[in-house]
């Protein structure tokens, strides 16, 4: 049996604030118009030789059982990290693969779409699936888009509960990850941990964090929901991971007395369940208690289903039929479908916890344009850095220009000078030096700020042509 109809419409509503792009004109725009306009089409990351490139699915592009076959569990990422960044020339590459998204990120030395054609052929190939059969799901984003998407991610804001948590902990896991393998470069680096910053700014600077924002109190709002008040009824949590025991913690919350802890290791069961006075059972007599819970959430990381249909008949006949609740939150899931084909077993998976989210998602939509504005600055000041390392180069190469013209002339004045005494000689050439460095100090300044408002690219042009600089980008 299945819950009431998915609020996939109210989703897709609240998160229309998300893209809201402004664009605000400054004084020397016009300057800037004179630059060819097929080059200023080109993206200044590309124009640089290299591109930034995220490319992925999610609960908001694909069903479970996609991420199920597309996902990355935790002991395949470093083989999986290793291959990729070897496929995409050594590239600086993260991989961030949890219930409900897998996404690649990569610093790529080259074009942009070249990176992505190589990231669609390392899930197929990895995952021996052909690119068609998960192509459609993917989102692809560069540049200034995968920052901000990245952003979004790790404040919790593209989450199925918006301002969950979890999720930051989770691509913080993943950049360790990738810099344990050594794919993470000084970009990749830099990115991640200017994502953890704006998170943490979200975090404290807004509301969206406050109330129950996590999947598995959204899994004990399901619960209560069918059950009303919670008192009284018996738990059965299957795992005692991360998952379980946030679960655990809300179903005490709400005043669950009864508690079953179900695992494959018995220490763990047993060291879960004494911190709230539950009972723990070794996992291979799960279906003999199965009829003790009215209410059943698994949350393991079996690599395939546990829970059938012919595990439920006797429990369903011993409890004559009395409701029962299956909330299934792992990834691969751990209870088949059948079971929700069954008379008065109420079964929900990952995807359907979307039905509860109605309730919070009102509250943190109040949040979410203030959540948007602190992460676009940070895109901002990411984008002004990763422009400074465009245009570093140009800034060498304008102050070795004008220090040949320096000398050249100094030269020329002092061989004009032949009286001249050291000491005189030494005040000219200090005097050219700190007239140059006085020119340049202007220049370097405006180029600096003019990065974090114009294309890098752009400015890189321009002050080529003002210099005569032949270096090549």
């Amino acid at each position: 049996m299945r819950g009431p109809p998915s609020i996939r419409g109210h989703v897709a509503r609240a998160e229309t604030i998300v893209s809201c792009p402004v664009r605000i004109r400054r004084p020397l725009d016009s300057v800037y118009r004179a630059v060819p306009a097929g080059f200023a089409r080109l993206p200044f990351l590309e124009r640089a030789g290299m591109s930034l490139v995220a490319v992925g699915l999610s609960h908001h592009t694909s069903p479970v059982e996609t991420r199920e076959r597309l996902g990355f569990p935790a002991h395949t990422l470093p083989g999986a990290l290793l291959q990729l960044s070897k496929r995409l020339d050594k590239a600086g590459t993260v991989i961030l693969s949890t219930c409900n998204r897998v996404e690649i990120y990569a610093h790529y030395a080259g074009e942009a779409e070249s990176a992505r054609n190589e990231i669609r052929a390392f899930l197929s190939e990895w995952h021996k699936l052909p690119v068609e059969e998960f192509k459609d799901a993917l989102y692809e984003h560069e540049g200034r888009d995968a920052v901000g998407h990245l952003f979004r991610v790790a404040s919790g804001l593209d989450s199925l509960v918006i301002g969950e948590t979890q999720i930051l902990g989770q691509v913080h896991d993943a950049y360790i990850a990738a810099q344990t393998e050594q794919t993470a470069d000084k970009v990749i680096h830099n990115l991640f941990q200017s994502a953890f910053t704006v998170a943490k700014q979200i975090r404290s600077q807004t509301a969206v964090g406050e109330g129950k924002v996590s999947v598995s109190s959204v899994a004990v709002d399901l619960a209560a929901s069918i059950f009303g008040d919670l008192t009284g009824k018996a738990v059965m949590v299957i795992g005692s991971g991360e998952m379980g025991e946030l679960t655990l913690k809300s179903l005490v919350t709400h005043g669950v007395k009864s508690v079953i802890v179900v695992n494959r290791h018995p220490e763990r069961a047993q060291a879960l369940a004494a911190q709230y006075n539950g009972e723990a059972l070794p996992f291979e007599t799960l279906s003999d208690h199965l009829h003790r819970a009215d209410i059943i959430i698994s949350t393991t990381a079996a690599p395939r289903t546990i829970l059938h249909a012919d595990h439920f008949h006797h429990a369903l006949k011993s409890r004559q039929q009395a409701p029962l609740l299956v909330i299934d939150i792992a990834v691969p899931r751990d209870v088949d479908a059948d079971v929700g084909e069954l008379d008065n077993v109420y079964l929900y998976n990952i995807d359907d916890l979307e039905q509860v989210v109605n309730e919070n998602i009102e509250v943190r939509r109040r949040e979410i344009e203030q959540c948007l504005a602190i992460a676009e600055r940070g895109v901002d000041q990411f984008m002004h850095w990763m422009g400074s390392l465009i245009v570093a180069p140009t800034i060498t190469s304008m102050a070795k220009e004008l220090e040949i013209i320096r000398e050249r002339e100094t030269q020329k004045t002092l061989a004009s000078l032949p009286d001249l005494t050291e000491k005189q000689r030494y005040e000219i050439e200090y005097l050219t030096k700190r007239i140059v460095n006085n020119i340049l100090k202007r220049p370097m300044t405006e180029i600096k700020h003019e990065v974090g408002h114009h294309d890098p690219g752009t400015v890189v042009h321009l002050v080529k042509r003002l210099f005569g600089i032949e270096e090549s980008m």
